[in-house]
């Protein structure tokens, strides 16, 4: 039977994250929670929406009664304040939290008790919890947060003067470290060893994010490596987590903060075979790790992603081949994709083509007829819509043309293959 996994926040990009690396996965069952309206909406099929905030009083009663209710194995953490949260009450939970240790999520929250714990473990910048005492420009961020969030550059003592006149949090001000950043990707199995530590460039950022990010060369390699093993002594790992280090004026690579998880866009990693969610979960029910990476290059680009909610109720798919299923001689992924999803919910998939070759060699080149349970080939002009006889059904073609007359003469709803998208499936 699979472990049941609880996402919380699902919507967040860790969360986001995790559905990906672990969907497919025969061990585990994924089930997202949320406090807010978000994405995970759209990516989970199994989610437990209106749970309270990390922070709200009812926080303990109401996820223990989840935890109950849905019989959940383990909860994972999707955010760093959730983990420090969840490993705070995990003594009173019925379930594991996939997640490093209490001590360690709490030192990791907090930046100053961040560097002052590794200081003698790893280079950290100049730092202070007052201004004053740096010079300029100085590195003004949030004591507790991460990424580059409410991060600011003060540059001369008026911008000081204005940054310190509207801060509302505790911040740490350290020395501006001007050269190149990386995040170091790490992770330690239950039985405190450092399976894994590998940096990469951040090389575009959005709202805290490496959105581009390559593997750093190997002279970076090797020196974070050796933080990471010093780091791995200090504090007590266990799964996924990440350190982000950036240069100096001399060069030296100086700790930015450490995080008790895996970092945004450590699927970089993934693409390489090393999937952080799905050995930290298989490392947390006590099953002893292997990880083996390919040695191919690889680059990260990242983008908004678009998810759709459509109420459209159907039994058949109707379907052109020509521009549509086969477009310049090559599979149309993407629509194929969509009529597997037809037919792993049951709805009949009739093939309606005017193809000028002898339809059944293509057919039998691209390897696909048997997918279709009727195929129609309309040799005699007569219009597309005179071999339909469902009405609940829908209708894909490239052909504006042949849209509105089967619109028209059908009344159903009509599809060009850009908008395929949108009829695949929340899972």
């Amino acid at each position: 039977m699979k472990k049941r996994i609880l996402v919380f926040p699902c919507g967040s990009e860790i969360g986001l994250e995790i559905y990906r690396a672990v969907r497919y996965s025969a061990h585990f069952e994924l089930i997202g929670g949320s406090s807010v309206k978000d994405h995970g909406e759209f990516v989970y099929k199994n989610i437990i929406k209106g749970l309270p905030f990390y922070n709200d009083e009812n926080f303990e009663q109401e996820i223990t009664r989840v935890v109950d209710e849905y019989g959940i194995d383990a909860i994972y953490p999707a955010m760093d304040s959730v983990a420090e949260k969840l490993t705070s009450i995990a003594s009173r939970l019925k379930c594991k939290i996939i997640t490093s240790p209490q001590s360690t999520t709490n030192i990791c929250l907090s930046k100053s008790r961040t560097y002052a714990i590794t200081k003698d473990a790893v280079p950290v910048p100049k730092w202070s919890l007052s201004a004053h005492e740096l010079d300029f420009p100085i590195f003004a961020k949030p004591d507790v947060g991460y990424g580059s969030r409410g991060v600011t550059k003060l540059r001369n003592k008026q911008e000081l003067d204005t940054h310190l006149g509207s801060v509302t949090q505790a911040f740490v001000y350290c020395e501006f470290l001007p050269g190149a950043e990386y995040t170091v990707d790490c992770f330690t199995d239950y039985k405190g060893n450092l399976l894994f530590a590998k940096a990469r460039v951040r090389n575009r950022i959005s709202n805290g994010i490496s959105v581009n990010t390559i593997f750093a060369h190997e002279d970076i390699q090797s020196i974070v490596v050796k933080y990471a093993k010093r780091l791995n002594q200090k504090l007590d790992f266990q799964g996924g987590w990440f350190f982000q280090v950036k240069e100096d004026k001399e060069g030296q690579l100086k700790l930015l903060e450490i995080a008790a998880r895996f970092g945004g866009s450590s699927s970089i990693c993934r693409a390489r075979g090393v999937n952080f969610p799905l050995l930290s979960l298989f490392d947390a029910f006590g099953y002893d790790v292997q990880i083996e990476e390919n040695d191919y290059k690889v680059e990260l680009d990242r983008a908004l992603n678009t998810k759709y909610k459509i109420e459209l109720q159907y039994d058949v798919v109707y379907v052109d081949l020509d521009d549509c299923i086969i477009i310049d001689g090559k599979i149309n992924v993407n629509l194929m994709g969509f009529l597997f999803q037809a037919r792993n919910e049951n709805k009949k998939i009739i093939l309606i083509t005017r193809h000028e070759n002898n339809l059944n060699d293509t057919l039998e080149k691209f390897k696909i007829k048997q997918i279709f349970d009727e195929v129609h080939h309309i040799t005699d002009g007569s219009p597309k819509y005179s071999v339909m006889k469902d009405n609940n059904s829908i209708f894909i073609d490239d052909s504006y043309q042949e849209r509105v007359a089967v619109k028209n003469k059908m009344t159903i709803h009509t599809f060009s293959p850009d908008m395929i998208e949108c009829l695949f499936n929340c899972e």
